[in-house]
């Protein structure tokens, strides 16, 4: 077997109010497995299957054993990120869902816009695009700047509005 990631999971101190929030997030399906505290996560088309590959995981919910984390808390575990269409959406749809944001979305050549959320419960989780704020294509460009940070000039195009062809005479 390979060392991929298969599955993950998620604690909560209150296990409904974190289903509410990742169902009203992403869309996801839980079911509780028997009677335990213990819900599995169907993450939606695409995810891997115990029958079928896929582009995706599936996970659980767990009942957390102990204290949620403090809002200020560093991240203390393993970080999942999950695909959406727009992050900006996602994170103003988490917040409005009882989340917070804890970095703000940001454009990433070659990688996306990105961001990191606090769950209900405090679980820090991030969230990727690959559309920029201003609609185009994280891969649009060269591959010479991916994982660059783009500043909020070069993502409205205003940088390069000024100076196109980067003509300006030296001094």
């Amino acid at each position: 077997m390979s060392s991929l990631v298969v599955h993950f999971e998620i604690y909560a101190s209150e296990p409904q109010r974190l289903i509410d929030f990742y169902s009203g997030l992403f869309e996801w399906r839980f079911e509780q497995f028997g009677d335990v505290p213990y819900w599995t996560i169907e993450t939606g088309d695409g995810s891997i299957q115990m029958d079928a590959p896929g582009m995706g995981i599936n996970g659980g919910l767990a009942l957390r054993e102990g204290p949620a984390p403090a809002a200020d808390a560093p991240v203390n575990g393993c970080n999942v990120v999950i695909g959406v269409d727009d992050a900006d959406a996602a994170v103003a749809r988490a917040v409005e869902l009882g989340g917070s944001e804890a970095v703000p979305a940001e454009d990433m050549r070659g990688v996306g816009r990105v961001a990191y959320l606090r769950d209900p419960d405090g679980n820090y989780f991030g969230i990727i695009a690959e559309t920029l704020s201003d609609g185009t294509s994280a891969f649009d460009e060269a591959a010479d700047g991916a994982g660059e940070r783009i500043s909020p000039a070069e993502a409205d195009g205003s940088s390069e509005a000024a100076d196109p062809m980067g003509a300006t005479p030296e001094p």
